[in-house]
């Protein structure tokens, strides 16, 4: 029987192309996107919700689905006031699992960072892990956190110093190697593929970092 899925952050780089990718896929007829524009899409699966996306739980009612993808991101460049980037990276995505936990869904794919850790001096690598501990508490059925590096790919908007570490990053990650393979770059095609086949499968590994995620995208 086909799916219903829904896509948070489907504006961003992953997001977006993960949308599409699910256009494709024959396992689902309907995708549900919240978010704060539009997509300008008119494709016959796509069903938009534009909304406050921080004022997700008011939205509960329209928040049914068989899998959810939470792809928020955002960075200090773009939102250097700390509490409204804790609003977002840790916010949305918690509420996020709460409406999955409320509403019965049981299968929560989650894009967070290489790095996570609640207990980090790094206020990111923090809020990201802060995030993975209040999702991961909830213990909804079947819940994967992916931990990517840095994602390569074409933004909309600009990023000048992301832009030149990137090409530090591809001259950098042929010497990457054993445990440091994790730190090599990773291009979203791999990192939606992974997050597809993870809510189509069984695997027992909850937090999947950047290599992992590269193993996993092979599957395809």
């Amino acid at each position: 029987m086909p799916k219903t899925a829904i896509i948070l952050g489907a504006t961003g780089l992953t997001g977006n192309l993960l949308v599409q990718k699910l256009f494709d896929d024959d396992r689902y007829d309907k995708i549900k996107v919240f978010s704060r524009k539009s997509l300008n899409s008119t494709h016959p699966k796509l069903e938009e919700h534009i909304i406050d996306v921080l004022k997700l739980k008011d939205h509960a009612k329209d928040f049914v689905a068989d899998d959810v993808f939470c792809c928020i991101g955002t960075t200090n460049a773009k939102t250097p006031n700390k509490e409204l980037y804790h609003t977002i990276d840790y916010g949305i995505p918690v509420s996020t699992a709460n409406l999955c936990k409320d509403n019965g869904i049981g299968t929560l794919i989650i894009l967070s960072a290489l790095g996570a850790d609640a207990k980090s001096t790094i206020f990111y690598n923090r809020t990201k892990g802060e995030m993975e501990n209040a999702v991961l508490a909830l213990k909804i059925q079947k819940t994967h956190i992916l931990q990517p590096s840095l994602i390569g790919g074409k933004r909309n908007e600009k990023r000048i110093g992301e832009y030149f570490f990137k090409i530090f990053m591809k001259l950098l990650n042929p010497l990457l190697l054993g445990s440091l393979k994790k730190y090599r770059s990773i291009y979203p095609e791999t990192i939606v593929s992974t997050m597809i086949w993870l809510a189509n499968h069984e695997h027992n590994q909850i937090k999947i970092p950047s290599d992992r995620i590269k193993t996993i995208a092979k599957y395809q």
